[in-house]
């Protein structure tokens, strides 16, 4: 093989991808991974509800409805083996007329049908008495004790690391800008160089359907479905403990209530279907309607402790499932898209439903160095008092904080920067210690934390960027 052949190419860097280059890393092949963005987690994976579904809403007998099951029962074990922070904290799905009952009954025999564990249906009195801020108004509501929630940045980066340390390349800031048929099986050509492979797999989110019909005739449609969040501090974080939904409408689960891993408050999102690709703008009418709606479920939601808003698109294909697998007339091209909620809960079961279907055919070996295992960086702030101590005596740069507001300290921002994939960028940082999501988002570290990246990679100060080239931060320094 020359420098740029490969078993597989993998495009798309988000949950997804990395996920399957995590599955592929466990077998004798060499496989690529092109992300057109500076890091991993730069598209749709960055901006979503963090949400594990337990499994209920999708359609009985659709990939989303297998893929969910399996992937929320795997999601325990994944995360204490590529540490990642996971809690199944339960989820609800109010109801709040008699008239709705039915709809709320055959949601319950939806998640029986779908093989989800322990679900019931509980009184409106038992849901106020669980979460004394459920609105008044409630009659019942689906319980999911299985329901969880996760870093969407920590799942996705602990996934690449591990692919990565197990042997799968990472080609940042590289576009797949066309792919093409060849007699050994398919050339990815892209803006930093050309790319052979036996196998392609497209994993590239809202772009999926440009990737799929440069070689089928079969084409796709996928539609960038805009959905609107406001993010609440961390004293807002216990108003709920359940993740809280509404019943699910034409475009989805509706607006949610939920605490974050990190224990903020997470509301939204909208759903808006839109032709731009790249449009995660956020608006004041969105923004509204995602606390009005909320305020319909949950009582008392202090909006005043808002920190921040964003934007975040789902790839919705026009058939409302996922499209995984091989395409009909392009033998050993392997699509997985249309990969839109519960995309995130899906991913490890994605990852090794797809990886498996490639192997069957490839007839790769077993690969005798995969280690399943991955170690975070560490976070100071959770140690106790000796822990912390010695960490410190060890190393003092974790005695010395950047980010205030997260308790993040310059040894976890060196780490993030030095360790595999490291960050190159702001953003690269901020998803790997939280470094600039608190409270202040990032009024006051950013210089310090500009400073450490440029220190430790050798990026001058003012190429330093937010992420992709073109934000750099600064333009110039003075004389």
């Amino acid at each position: 093989m020359n420098g740029n052949t490969y078993d597989v190419v993998i495009i798309g860097g988000g949950v997804i991808g990395s996920s399957i280059a995590r599955a592929l890393s466990k077998y004798e092949c060499r496989t690529v991974l092109l992300e057109k963005e500076e890091d991993v987690c730069s598209g749709t994976s960055k901006a979503n509800s963090a949400i594990v579904h337990a499994g209920y809403d999708a359609k009985t007998g659709s990939l989303k409805a297998k893929l969910n099951v399996k992937g929320n029962a795997m999601m325990g074990d994944l995360s204490k083996e590529l540490d990642f922070d996971f809690k199944r904290n339960s989820s609800l799905v109010l109801c709040f007329a008699q008239e709705d009952l039915p709809a709320l009954q055959a949601l319950y025999e939806r998640g029986v049908a779908n093989g989800v564990p322990d679900i019931s249906i509980l009184t409106g009195d038992e849901v106020r008495k669980m979460e004394p801020n459920v609105s008044g108004e409630v009659v019942a509501a689906l319980y999911a004790p299985t329901g969880g929630i996760v870093c969407p940045f920590g799942l996705t980066i602990a996934l690449a690391e591990n692919a990565c340390d197990n042997g799968v390349e990472f080609v940042f800031n590289t576009k797949a800008e066309k792919v093409e048929k060849t007699t050994e099986g398919y050339r990815v050509i892209t803006n930093n160089g050309v790319f052979e492979t036996k196998y392609v797999v497209n994993a590239a989110g809202v772009y999926s359907d440009e990737i799929h019909n440069m070689v089928s005739e079969k084409k796709l449609h996928i539609v960038p479905r805009r959905g609107e969040y406001c993010l609440l501090d961390k004293e807002a974080g216990n108003h709920v403990s359940a993740t809280v939904f509404q019943l699910p409408g034409k475009y989805g689960k509706g607006i949610l209530v939920s605490p974050t891993i990190h224990g903020n408050l997470l509301v939204g999102p909208t759903a808006v279907d839109q032709e731009d690709k790249d449009g995660t703008y956020t608006t004041a009418e969105g923004l509204a309607e995602a606390c009005e709606k909320a305020a319909k479920s949950v009582n008392n939601i202090p909006f005043r402790q808002v920190i921040t808003s964003f934007s975040g698109l789902r790839a919705h294909e026009d058939g409302d499932d996922f499209i995984i697998g091989e395409a009909e007339d392009a033998p050993g091209f392997f699509d997985a898209a249309g990969i839109e909620s519960p995309g995130l809960s899906c991913a490890p079961a994605i990852g090794e439903y797809l990886a498996g279907m490639i192997e069957e055919k490839a007839g790769f070996g077993k690969n005798p160095n995969f280690n399943p295992v991955r170690k975070g960086i560490v976070k100071a702030a959770r140690l106790n008092t000796e822990e912390r101590a010695e960490l410190i005596r060890k190393n003092p740069a974790y005695g010395a904080i950047v980010c205030r507001c997260e308790t993040i300290s310059e040894g976890e921002i060196v780490d993030a920067i030095t360790r595999t994939l490291g960050a190159r960028s702001m953003d690269g940082i901020k998803r790997r210690v939280r470094q600039g999501m608190g409270r202040c988002q990032a009024g006051f570290c950013t210089p310090r934390a500009m400073e450490i990246l440029s220190r430790e990679t050798g990026i001058p100060i003012t190429e330093i960027c937010k992420n992709r080239k073109g934000s750099e931060m600064i333009k110039g320094e003075e004389a």
